[in-house]
């Protein structure tokens, strides 16, 4: 993380370069230099408090591009005593506070009205690779972390499909990938984490140390405290993968060899992708799995490797590729869709997590409604298993079921079509009451219409748990208010 400063600034807006002095408790409002009337003097700090028209509305939007709530100002801290200092400000006058990272939340869940935004990204720091592990600041990326633990021949166990997110963030919410049937969600490869509470306490929490800190920061949704570090667990690194896509005709003999796949771990990952054939139905079923090879694991071999799987032989593709250039491979793509302008649309997703008994079911209802124009030009649909003997994080709440599956239907649509986001929005909070009745939840990273009511029942028994952490390290309540869950 980053050290502690050597020396004070005056906090500054950017554009106007006004000396930030203070809060007018009375206007609710921040006091520049020449302001009259009563303040409360802001604290010395090492970073830069940013009350810019360009880094307030940045911070109103996300990669949603559905939610824009403007800060009164942004944190750019030098250091962690910053965000102490100004959570404890904050604390003081009833300031609500959130931190970002990447901004990659897609419902406003990052985001404050008239509060302030704690930028986590200053925090980047890779420390040493030491006893297979490393510990991080919390803006660090996936992909900035991966390419430095490659260097030792190690790797994080687990990716979410797009490595340009942060670890604070991802860690924030549980981090679910491919390889989250065999190690978890990111959140349990974590062994420690350094964070700030909502009671503006530094604090470094573990399994052994401060534990119920510990469990309800991973996959707390920001409600706690704000992650500004973390400690990794590491593992052994593939040289090169073994990469299979395997069509599939229906969606029973999908599930079920998916299934069959997570259990036996023949493959060190697992996923599956969804496309609309010819006629528009969701129908193309595309199981993608990866075996690793030495140093991580034996030279793949395909007859085994597919030995008693029923996909469709026309079609199938196995090639062998650079570890790093696998877990990278949507790189090139977002490249893509930024170049076509595409990246900018608004992404109302809908993430589910099915039980397993019921995933055939729920996942062939919600795909007979769903249309080409329902998922976008740029969308995807995901629907994979996991396994819950590997999920240990008390926040990250799964269905009853020993192998929970993912259903994710990332759709994209132009922001300014509002009738077209409106009735998405409205679909994705029916297909989650169709879940949630047959014992489902929600993956938080989407937009789902929810309230209060719907977030004590998605926590359920955890959520006094939740509750009880909430009143202990943010009395006041300040700390990620987007999220609606208090």
């Amino acid at each position: 993380m980053l050290s502690k400063p050597t020396r004070r600034t005056a906090l500054r807006g950017a554009a106007a370069a006004a000396v930030v002095i203070g809060f007018d408790p009375v206007g609710s409002a921040w006091a520049v230099e020449g302001d009259g009337g009563p303040f409360d003097e802001v604290p010395p700090l090492e970073g830069t408090l940013l009350t810019d028209d360009a880094s307030r509305a940045a911070a109103a939007d996300d990669y949603g591009h559905l939610v824009h709530r403007r800060p009164s100002a942004v944190l750019r801290p030098g250091s962690v005593d910053d965000v102490v200092a100004m959570v404890r400000y904050c604390r003081r006058h009833g300031i609500e506070v959130a931190p970002r990272g990447q901004g990659h939340t897609t419902f406003g869940q990052a985001q404050v009205q008239g509060g302030l935004v704690v930028e986590t990204t200053p925090f980047g720091e890779i420390g040493p690779v030491r006893h297979g592990r490393v510990t991080v600041g919390a803006g660090v990326r996936w992909s900035t972390l991966t390419r430095a633990t490659l260097e030792h021949g190690l790797t994080p166990p687990v990716f979410t499909d797009y490595l340009e997110l942060s670890v604070g963030g991802t860690l924030s919410v549980g981090g679910i990938g491919g390889q989250t049937h065999e190690h978890g969600a990111q959140v349990d490869t974590v062994t420690a984490l350094e964070v700030v509470t909502g009671a503006g306490e530094h604090v470094r929490c573990s399994r052994d140390r401060h534990r119920e800190l510990f469990d309800a920061v991973r996959s707390g949704l920001g409600q706690c405290a704000i992650v500004v570090g973390a400690t990794l667990q590491l593992v052994t690194a593939p040289a090169t993968v073994r990469h299979y896509l395997l069509p599939y005709d229906d969606l029973h003999t999908f599930l079920t060899d998916q299934r069959r796949l997570v259990a036996d771990r023949r493959f060190a990952y697992v996923e599956g992708q969804i496309a609309a054939d010819d006629a528009g139905a969701f129908r193309n079923y595309i199981l993608e799995a990866t075996a690793y090879g030495p140093p991580a694991g034996p030279e793949p071999d395909d007859e085994s490797l597919l030995r008693g799987l029923r996909f469709e032989p026309t079609g199938m593709t196995a090639e062998t590729l650079d570890y790093y250039a696998f877990i990278d491979r949507l790189g090139p793509v977002v490249a893509q869709l930024k170049e076509a302008g595409l990246w900018d649309d608004a992404h109302p997703w809908l993430n589910l997590l099915l039980p397993g008994d019921e995933a055939e079911r729920l996942a062939d209802r919600i795909l007979a409604g769903l249309t080409p124009a329902d998922v976008g030009p740029a969308g995807v649909v995901l629907l994979y298993p996991l396994q819950r003997e590997e999920l240990h994080a008390p926040l990250l709440r799964m269905p009853r079921d020993r192998v929970p599956y993912l259903l994710a239907v990332l759709r994209t649509c132009p922001p300014e079509d509002t009738a077209t986001v409106d009735r998405l929005l409205a679909a994705n909070r029916a297909a989650y009451e169709a879940v949630r009745d047959a014992g489902g939840k929600q993956y938080p990273v989407g937009s789902i219409p929810f309230g209060r009511d719907d977030w004590r029942d998605h926590f359920g028994p955890a959520w006094p748990f939740l509750a009880a952490a909430r009143d202990r390290y943010d009395p006041d309540g300040i700390l990620v208010p987007g999220q609606g869950i208090f």
